[in-house]
């Protein structure tokens, strides 16, 4: 019996005029967008076909992501295509919630346009640096990233744990440059620093964290209609835990392919990437090369699914 997982892109995955071709041809593709830009006060759709600056900007990218996402999800809904897990990566993990029945998508626009501005003010751009460590087993990126961090007296961790070969590093640009050191001496051959808007999933983002947990207080959970994999966790996410694992995940390490090793360990066959891009097809395959995965983000790859 075949089983389907759905794994929401994350911050990153945003292009110019992302599922414009959808919004153009569906009807439920554009009453998300209206919707999500009625919430926001500014005209999203607008927003994301025209304006790059804005779009890579942390406070816009993450409603713009969850938007798309949220409305290709709409989309299969209504053509019956069904799904059995739910999981996303950082920012993807409130389009996953949308998915499994636990959070409105009104209030998930609320609260990721907070929580990106929580994120930019704690993590202003270019305050840190994110390196992805290729290839080099977990427990020697930890060790040096401890050693970096006593060393250097600054803040550095692992941040995203993509796949087993490519391990994200974030922190203070000093205690990174200082792990980056420790690897090469260690026989690192590959690191690839990334351009993102800060060094999120580390302790730096410790204001961000308090203030959304005062945030989720104001949001009313429902019970979860279909499993959640947390990205803390990497295991289901338990209803009296959302809150707490939220607060925490902002400042944590992602733990995707462990949770990709959930879903499979829960039977899940076949898993669909929603949103931009395929960057988490490109993980999934890295992962376990015996699952089968297709992802959707414009008219072509949904007339290729809904087939």
């Amino acid at each position: 019996m075949t089983k389907t997982g759905l794994l929401f892109a994350g911050q990153g995955a945003q292009k110019l005029g992302m599922a414009r071709d959808l919004y153009d041809n569906f009807d439920i593709v554009k009453a998300t967008y209206d919707e999500a830009s009625e919430i926001l006060g500014y005209d999203l759709r607008q927003l994301i076909d025209h304006d790059a600056d804005k779009l890579g900007e942390t406070k816009y990218t993450q409603p713009a992501i969850l938007t798309t996402s949220v409305a290709i999800l709409r989309l299969l809904d209504a053509h019956h295509i069904t799904y059995d897990v739910v999981a996303g990566l950082s920012l993807g993990e409130y389009s996953a919630l949308v998915a499994s029945g636990s959070l409105p998508f009104a209030d998930a626009v609320r609260l990721i346009a907070k929580r990106g501005q929580y994120m930019a003010e704690a993590a202003p751009t270019g305050s840190g640096k994110m390196v992805a460590v290729m290839n080099t087993a977990a427990d020697v990126i930890e060790t040096a990233c401890q050693q970096a961090s006593f060393n250097s007296k600054g803040i550095v961790s692992p941040a995203n744990y993509n796949t087993p070969g490519q391990i994200v590093i974030g922190g203070e640009v000093a205690a990174v440059d200082a792990a980056v050191e420790l690897l090469t001496a260690a026989g690192v051959k590959r690191m690839i620093p990334l351009k993102v808007s800060g060094p999120f999933h580390t302790a730096l983002l410790q204001p961000a964290s308090e203030k959304l947990a005062v945030a989720l207080e104001t949001v009313a959970f429902k019970p979860f209609e279909k499993p959640l994999i947390s990205n803390t966790t990497a295991q289901v996410m338990a209803f009296d835990d959302i809150k707490a694992l939220l607060t925490r995940q902002v400042m944590e390490p992602v733990k995707f392919y462990d949770s990709v090793e959930t879903m499979i360990s829960m039977g899940v066959t076949d898993i669909i990437e929603i949103g931009p891009g395929k960057i988490l097809s490109g993980f999934v395959k890295k992962i376990d090369k015996t699952v089968g995965i297709t992802h959707v983000e414009d008219v072509p790859t949904f007339t290729q699914l809904s087939k």
